[in-house]
């Protein structure tokens, strides 16, 4: 489908753009190929296909040519399944078993979700009459699409994200430039391939922007013919979005950082609970906004839950990303594994120690590797408690019960998603309740899903991915009052 190189997708059609960068595989360290390095004249050329393709077009109004197209690009990304697969793991390093689930098959199936949303959506809404200051009128909502969409999405997940931008925004009649993160292009490139070529969606409705220039994505922002911009990344680089985007008062959609917490109570099975957040901590090396990554234990089984957790990480290990076997692969970058390196020096410097992992594993020369590491010996106040690190590194903490493990929890300046496990639902439901997050797993839930609304509070972001609250962020609402004319019904 790509060859050694990848296009951009500009108003229909596939061009190679202006220049050229290398993309890596993060396991080996070897060049896989080149992918388009747009220029600002290509993103802007992109914009302006997105913005006429909203205004003279029917797509914006027409759900049932919307719903079709979006059950093709499913259909036809499944049929290039294998393809993408070995792209994943290749591009992502993202450990095959993930491809099955949210890194591939799951946000594909998904595209299906939101084409039946668009055909059964009640897109207007009568209020019926009323006589405000003694003027009978019929009235109505109107919901209809927002516009252009920018969508700039990061390399951790790059089709769950991809897709869980597209697939609402599409379903509810917006236009759409996407700029990908610069790590993973192919996957993002494969995508507008996709389009142009086994799709029935009109030109500049999708538009697909890859570049290394992280300024390219902040055009978006800025450029007034951009009505709402949806981001996944950074808190940092989230405020940036919010301020660019402030100069236009456009609508922003931000899902942003975590430090979520796992909190264990003291009648859940200590084992089986250490063992889960193990395995979750470390999942895609630690790549993961909603991955738990401080685990609460109860204070007189601290160090019980240390050797459980250690044991069952060390045991995990790091691996080839092509095994199925395989939890956590390389991270995504030199600069990546670098950062987290970094905050393995701060956790010593800290108090902090490792009962395993603390450094890059034996025996990998080439790739981006970090052990999977548990960092013992800090409180909730430290650095590396406290701010995202992005690998695999859980840091354990102990709890005094109940109340005190939900305190820490909600200690953060995240609240992105988090976990309860305990012997008695009922308590720990009361526990999941009282967390300041936008998503909880208890006693191993999955809360993932195309109809479940994903989103935190506090500084983990603005709004809402998946689910019909996903949907509902890509439309304005519009009331619309005729006056009544005597003798007709209301209508």
């Amino acid at each position: 489908m790509l060859g050694s190189s990848s296009p951009l997708l500009i108003d229909g059609e596939l061009v190679p753009g202006s220049r050229r960068f290398e993309t890596v595989n993060p396991a080996t360290e070897e060049v896989l190929g080149e992918a388009a390095d747009a220029v600002p004249e290509e993103m802007d050329r992109a914009i302006a296909a997105a913005r006429r393709a909203f205004d003279t077009s029917g797509w914006a109004t027409d759900p049932g040519l919307r719903a079709h197209c979006l059950r093709q690009l499913s259909e036809a990304l499944t049929r290039h399944s294998d393809e993408l697969r070995e792209l994943t793991v290749a591009e992502v390093g993202a450990p095959r078993f993930l491809t099955y689930g949210a890194q591939l098959d799951a946000p594909v199936a998904d595209l299906t979700w939101f084409a039946d949303l668009a055909e059964r959506y009640e897109w207007e809404h009568d209020l019926g009459r009323a006589s405000p200051m003694g003027m009978t009128s019929d009235r109505r909502v109107v919901r209809e699409p927002a516009g252009v969409v920018g969508a700039v999405t990061p390399w951790n997940f790059p089709h769950q994200i991809n897709l869980a931008k597209l697939g609402p925004a599409l379903a509810a009649g917006n236009t759409v430039v996407l700029k990908p993160a610069p790590e993973t292009p192919w996957c993002a490139a494969a995508l507008g391939v996709v389009i142009a070529e086994e799709t029935d969606i009109p030109p500049g409705v999708v538009n697909v922007v890859t570049g290394a220039d992280h300024a390219l994505g902040a055009m978006l922002s800025t450029d007034p013919r951009v009505d709402l911009v949806s981001f996944t990344g950074s808190t940092a680089t989230g405020r940036a979005v919010m301020r660019d985007a402030a100069e236009t008062v456009k609508r922003v959609f931000l899902e942003l950082g975590g430090k979520s917490a796992f909190i264990v109570l003291d009648d859940a099975d200590l084992r089986a609970a250490c063992s889960h957040a193990a395995f979750a901590g470390i999942t895609h090396a630690g790549q993961g906004c909603a991955i738990t990554t401080r685990l609460l234990v109860p204070r007189a089984r601290h160090d019980e839950a240390v050797e459980m957790t250690a044991t069952t990480m060390a045991k995990l290990g790091t691996g080839d990303p092509r095994d199925d076997r395989t939890v956590c692969g390389p991270v995504i970058s030199a600069r990546q594994r670098d950062r987290i390196e970094g905050y393995l020096d701060l956790a010593r410097a800290e108090g902090g120690a490792f009962a395993t992992g603390g450094g890059r594993p034996e025996g990998r020369a080439k790739g981006f590797w970090i052990e999977p590491t548990l960092v013992t010996g800090l409180d909730n106040t430290a650095r590396a408690a406290r701010e995202e690190i992005f690998g695999p590194v859980l840091v354990i903490m102990p709890h005094d019960g109940d109340d005190d493990a939900v305190r820490i929890a909600n200690d953060s300046p995240y609240g992105l998603s988090g976990a309860v496990h305990g012997g008695d639902p009922d308590r720990a439901r009361a526990a999941a309740r009282r967390l300041r997050t936008g998503t909880v797993s208890v006693n191993g839930g999955v809360w993932y899903g195309a109809d479940v609304p994903f989103g935190g509070y506090k500084q983990s972001g603005i709004g809402r991915e998946m689910g019909v609250a996903g949907f509902e962020e890509y439309l304005e609402t519009k009331a619309i009052a005729e006056i009544a004319r005597t003798g007709e019904g209301v209508g």
